[in-house]
This record gives C-alpha cells, sequence and structure tokens, in this order.
C-alpha cells in the first residue's frame, strides 16, 4: 500500500481518507493549503489507485483496518482523521475503536453512520453502475457529485481514478457499504468531531446529516459552506480553513 506522508512538527498529523471513486491525491489542493509544516498521511484505499491489486474482501471493516494500520505505522504522535464520504464511514469505525494517539475526527460530506431512507436497492444497484465507463463518471460527475464544473485537470483526475478500481472494491461500496448501519460503533466515539457539508451536496445533504449523524454522535458539530460532494476538489480552500480552524480548537 503506496502510502504519501509530508510536514511534521508539534501538531497533530492529518491521516486522511478518500472517497469511493477517490485517491490519495483527492486531497492534494487541501494539503497545499495548510500551514506549513502540516504533517499528513494520504493513501490509496484498498482496491483503489496504486492499491487496486490489494486482494479483498474490501468491506468497511478491512477498510478500517488498513486505516487504523496506516495511522500506527506512519504516525509517531497523536493524529485526526480526516474522511471524505466514504472515507468518512471508515474513519467512524476506527474512531469508535478509541484507537491510542487519537486527537479527532474531522468528516467532510461524510456518509452517515444510519443510513437514509433513501439507500434502497434499487438506489444501491443504480449506484453500483456509476463508474462503469468514463461517460458514466462524467455523468456523475454532472449529474451529482457537483455544484459546478471541476477545472479540467481536475476532472480528468477525478474520472481516472472512479475508473481505477478493481472491480468488486467499486462495488462493494454502493451494494454493502453505504447501507451499513454502524450507529452503534460511532456511539462510541469520544475525541472531538466536526462535520463540514456541502450546501448543494446532493449525495449527504446537510439535512441527512443532521438527521442520520449527529443523532449517532451528539457532541459533533456540523458547519457547511458552499459547494457539493466533492469539497475537496470544489472547495479546497474552505475545507483546508475549517481543518485549521478544527486543530486549533483541539490544541486550545
Amino acid at each position: 500500500m503506496k502510502v504519501r506522508t509530508g510536514g511534521g512538527g508539534r501538531r497533530p498529523a492529518l491521516v486522511f481518507a478518500h472517497y469511493w471513486g477517490g485517491a490519495a491525491g483527492t486531497w492534494d489542493e487541501v494539503v497545499r493549503r495548510l500551514p506549513p509544516g502540516q504533517a499528513t498521511v494520504r493513501f490509496d484505499q484498498r482496491g483503489w489507485g496504486m492499491a487496486r491489486d490489494l486482494p479483498g474482501p474490501y468491506h468497511l471493516d478491512r477498510l478500517a483496518d488498513d486505516l487504523a494500520r496506516v495511522a500506527e505505522e506512519c504516525v509517531a504522535g497523536p493524529f485526526v482523521l480526516v474522511g471524505h464520504s466514504m472515507g468518512g464511514k471508515v474513519g467512524q469505525l476506527v474512531a469508535a475503536r478509541r484507537p491510542a494517539g487519537l486527537a479527532g475526527v474531522f468528516l467532510v460530506a461524510p456518509a452517515p453512520p444510519r443510513p437514509p431512507a433513501a439507500v434502497t436497492e434499487g438506489y444501491r444497484e443504480a449506484l453500483s453502475h456509476a463508474y462503469d465507463s468514463p461517460e458514466s463518471v462524467g455523468h456523475a460527475l454532472d449529474r451529482v457529485l457537483t455544484a459546478a464544473p471541476l477545472p479540467g485537470p481536475a476532472r480528468e483526475a477525478v474520472v481516472r481514478d472512479s475508473l481505477a478500481a478493481a472491480d468488486a472494491a467499486r462495488t462493494e461500496w454502493p451494494l454493502r457499504g453505504i447501507a451499513q448501519d454502524i450507529s452503534e460503533q460511532a456511539r462510541r466515539i469520544e475525541v472531538p468531531v466536526a462535520v463540514l457539508a456541502g450546501e448543494q451536496d446532493k449525495v449527504e445533504p446537510p439535512a441527512v446529516l443532521r438527521a442520520c449523524l449527529l443523532p449517532c454522535v451528539p457532541h459533533a458539530t456540523l458547519t457547511t459552506v458552499p459547494g457539493g460532494h466533492l469539497l475537496p476538489l470544489e472547495a479546497p480552500e474552505a475545507v483546508a480553513g475549517a481543518l485549521v480552524g478544527f486543530l486549533a480548537g483541539l490544541r486550545g
């Protein structure tokens, strides 16, 4: 599993987990806007990008095992889990285990622990074909994932990353992971939790997060910013700024 690290210093390290369809590079523009010296860890989740050849299964608990191991092996001191969408749900599972060194959790447009009513069997079946081809990825980008068009290079990277997955990893999340109820695990999270939501997000809108996440993690705070579901690409400045604020609050 290829891991990208950077920075150092006394601040808690940020350990990033990308969304379904993403890769380590999804976070590049966010990391670029963080203060100099901020320690960061990024990696391709099992079945995606450079990790596409890692064997399955690719279910949430296996992804949580991977994330926990990356944090343990790559960070010597305190760390904050930063998860986007599917990565946010994986991060919740890891946080529920209360690993040593965990200082906080920062969730970006996260999949909530309790699946919304809209996540029906028919919805999941249709979603499982969203990344079948460059055309289907483009359709998802234009109609669902973003509130405004991405710049050309970013759009090309999303299409490439969405297609660069093991077949079983591509279908595991929509067919099973998105519908898995982890409410009981989420209630065991004790560290500070911040949730950042896109005001125009059609995948995990703020109303869904208020109904299906906050009751399970009542000490979490929810902030909304302009943008759709792909906030690390649509609004990296806002994500980085909120992260810096969250870290400052931990030190306070």
